[in-house]
């Protein structure tokens, strides 16, 4: 069928991308669903910093390439094999698909599925195959997802099931960004009520992590970013204080008002700066997370005596080291209970052509998560 799709036809193309227009729209061929496939009509999908870090050229992939992500839509037909989903069934999309068979699937880590990384660095789906063409040449998948069409072949693994009362475009963003943000606090952090928590970095993802540690319990929720809008929307979110991180004292006096640093700092950047800056705020016996996705030359000094002097934790949190299946029903029950306002993360709705509009707005720090809505 001919589709509809914002396709990345260059790295590193000048801003604004308005100008530039790196990604264009075009009709894609998508190839009908094999056998543990699914095609999805795209509902919503929103602008992620993973897909700009692709644009900018930090992370590079072959190209020409649909690009997006977190997403969320309705299944239209069923590969072969698939018997639990039905046309007219919601889902989400994620973006690590898992066999369920390796032994980090084995172990309660999907995230880290082999197979399913395999697959996302090969651009393939989950079964090896690739459903998409442009003038009859095949084109890769962006991690199983290619989100930013109006319709999708994914493997069954990359979809989970939601009931139809969610709207699309909010359950979108728990694709990634909650999925992400909440996930690194509850799993990879395991934060615990009264505890103390810094999240470094109030994007999307960032300000997940931030309602996520109110929502654990959390006494102390410190936001940290150097933009003062953000620093007062988390406020307004709930926070409970907040540090400018342009202030060149900024980590001294996070730690002063800590006594020492908090017990849990969260980097949400994709930045070796910001990571340095939450590992210093991280108390003695601590705990700090790294989610954010630097380009592939950064890299961390630190000294390595903290962490046996200090029993200092130093972790990654991929996908918020989550399993799917258990922890999106959990995180959507507490959204609709209110401890996850997850829709006040939607800043903006965009349709397909005003994309390369939209990245501009994101990478200028305009936007938390704005929402390509398909007709």
């Amino acid at each position: 069928m001919k589709v509809r799709a914002a396709v990345l036809q260059r790295l590193g193309a000048p801003m604004p991308y308005a100008q530039s227009r790196p990604l264009e729209i075009e009709e894609v061929d998508l190839a009908p669903p094999g056998p543990g496939e699914v095609l999805v009509r795209i509902a919503a999908a929103g602008l992620c910093h993973s897909d700009l870090s692709i644009l900018n050229g930090d992370r590079p992939r072959r190209t020409p390439i649909v690009l997006g992500h977190e997403a969320a839509g309705v299944v239209e037909a069923l590969g072969e094999g698939v018997t639990d989903l039905a046309p007219g069934d919601h889902v989400i999309l994620v973006f690590v698909p898992s066999c369920g068979h390796c032994a980090p699937c084995a172990e309660g880590r999907p995230a880290l599925c082999e197979p399913g990384g395999a697959a996302n660095v090969a651009g393939t789906l989950l079964g090896g195959a690739r459903r998409l063409s442009l003038r009859g040449e095949p084109m890769d998948h962006f991690v199983g997802v290619s989100a930013f069409a109006e319709y999708a072949t994914v493997s069954r693994r990359s979809l989970h099931k939601i009931d139809r009362e969610l709207p699309l475009e909010i359950a979108a963003m728990f694709g990634c960004a909650v999925v992400t943000g909440v996930g690194a606090v509850v799993n990879t952090s395991q934060v615990r009520p009264g505890q103390t928590v810094a999240v470094v970095g109030l994007g999307g993802v960032g300000l997940a992590a931030l309602m996520g540690a109110l929502a654990a319990g959390a006494a102390r929720v410190i936001a940290v970013d150097l933009a003062q809008d953000k620093l007062d929307f988390a406020l307004a979110l709930g926070a409970t204080d907040s540090v400018d991180a342009s202030d060149p004292d900024a980590a001294k006096r996070l730690r002063d008002m800590t006594e020492g640093g908090v017990d849990h700092a969260l980097e949400m950047v994709g930045s070796a700066k910001a990571l340095e800056f939450a590992y210093k705020v991280t108390r003695r016996g601590g705990t700090t997370v790294t989610v954010g996705l630097p380009a592939a030359i950064q890299t961390l000094n630190t000294p390595v005596w903290h962490l046996v002097a200090e029993e200092r934790t130093l972790k990654g949190s991929y996908l918020g080291s989550c399993v799917p299946r258990r922890d999106l029903g959990r995180f959507i029950a507490l959204y609709r209970q209110g401890k996850l306002p997850v829709d006040r993360l939607l800043t903006g709705r965009l349709k397909l052509d005003e994309i390369n509009e939209g990245f501009d707005r994101l990478q200028r720090g305009e936007a938390i998560r704005q929402i390509v809505t398909m007709p």
